[in-house]
């Protein structure tokens, strides 16, 4: 079934919404916090232990409760007033961000001439990941509540226009994040960094806060078994086959392309540009990314839409293998900026398939299932790449990653044909 827009929609015309106002701009506070902490935890875990590989365990320690309960969260956020279940998110969030205020404030104040300088270092260390793991929980249950609030306060002939906006303003919140916090960290160091994320987050809160209940969908059986709930879902995704093919080639690809998860090495030990040129190698590929989604919103795709996410996906991955064997910055930022390119093209498309594919009352459960495969791509190419950089080495494991991004993608032409002729 091919599913038409129409041409004569305003490419400002979700944002004349002003609960979906409300809440992008609750979202744009709340990720760029988010992004902002996700990057310092990863240049101080690099900065304790000067190991890639621990690194990679970031990647681990947020993934297993957000991919363990995703499932569990979609059932809950279908059964949930959606605005109640989002805030209490944000708000844990935001105790998250100040435990690590907390672990930041005590490292600059401690003695770091004494003989417990070693097993201080190792404590901290342990507790971000503490923390990082209760992040993956909280995750698991606010990530999808995003999407299935602007799936229930947008129109349906609005909705491609509306997940436009909002990877959108998720890649610029991205941005701003990955970019600003290496400024941060340089000028005023992590506990700068750090009341910033927190002040970030109690902005969104409030602004989010502005959204009405939204409580569970009409055509919800609410009495329904969970266990069953969640194999309804299941189902649904698995029997839709572009939404399965989408999914699938986000997993796998993104699993092993997750280049970014080496860029504090890159930044420190091959290119050697400091928390400044980390910070921009960070944002390259979001700045990229919001390049192609402020153009596919002027002017939206309109034909040949899943041929173009293969032949992006595809690109992709070329472009982690040039920045893997790049030893200049520029070089280096040119690739990551053409990879965030094709990645916010097939960003675009496959958010507009989980939009216009998924049934109001199935909304929780299906934006979970995306949600965990984007966290398993993400999460657990982070720590793909840390292992596989312990083993092969960093260069040679980004190269693999970038190869076999190449390779999942020719598979699914051929074996997704449904999803390569695709269009909406």
């Amino acid at each position: 079934m091919e599913i038409s827009s129409s041409p004569k929609i305003s490419p400002f015309a979700s944002l004349k919404v002003v609960e979906f106002r409300n809440l992008m701009l609750g979202r744009f506070l709340f990720i760029m916090g988010l992004r902002m902490m996700g990057t310092l935890v990863g240049w101080w875990i690099y900065e304790l232990t000067n190991e890639p590989f621990a690194i990679g365990l970031i990647g681990l320690a947020e993934v297993i409760p957000a991919v363990s309960l995703a499932l569990y969260a979609g059932h809950v956020i279908d059964i949930s007033e959606k605005r109640k279940l989002l805030l209490r998110g944000v708000i844990l969030y935001w105790i998250c961000a100040i435990i690590l205020l907390g672990l930041s404030i005590y490292n600059d104040k401690a003695d770091n001439t004494n003989a417990f300088a070693a097993n201080r270092t190792l404590i901290i260390a342990i507790c971000i990941y503490f923390v990082v793991f209760c992040t993956g929980i909280i995750r698991s249950f606010t990530g999808p509540s995003f999407g299935t609030i602007v799936g229930s306060i947008i129109p349906k002939d609005l909705l491609q226009n509306a997940t436009t906006w909002s990877q959108g303003i998720w890649l610029t919140a991205s941005i701003l994040g990955h970019a600003i916090v290496g400024f941060i960290i340089a000028g005023f160091g992590h506990t700068g960094a750090l009341i910033t994320v927190v002040s970030l987050v109690t902005i969104g809160y409030f602004f989010i806060a502005k959204i009405t209940a939204k409580p569970p969908h009409a055509d919800l059986v609410v009495n329904q078994n969970t266990l069953e709930s969640v194999k309804e879902g299941l189902r649904y995704v698995y029997n839709t086959k572009e939404l399965l093919g989408a999914l699938s080639l986000d997993l796998f690809a993104v699993l092993f392309g997750g280049a970014v998860a080496m860029i504090p090495v890159y930044a420190v030990d091959i290119l050697k540009v400091g928390p400044i040129g980390f910070g921009w190698l960070n944002a390259a590929s979001d700045i990229g990314a919001i390049l192609i989604i402020f153009i596919i919103t002027l002017f939206p795709v309109t034909a040949g839409q899943g041929k173009k996410l293969l032949i992006a996906v595809g690109g992709f991955g070329l472009c982690i293998i040039v920045f893997a064997l790049s030893k200049l910055f520029w070089l280096s930022f040119a690739a990551l900026l053409l990879s965030g390119i094709l990645d916010g093209f097939s960003m675009i498309v496959r958010g507009t398939i989980v939009q216009l594919k998924t049934p109001d009352h199935m909304r929780g459960r299906v934006m979970s299932v995306n949600s965990m495969f984007i966290n398993s791509s993400n999460e657990f190419g982070q720590f793909e790449s840390g292992v596989a950089a312990k083993l092969l080495g960093v260069i040679p494991s980004v190269v693999f990653g970038g190869t076999m991004t190449i390779i999942v993608v020719a598979t699914t032409w051929f074996k997704a044909p449904s999803l390569r002729k695709m269009e909406y």
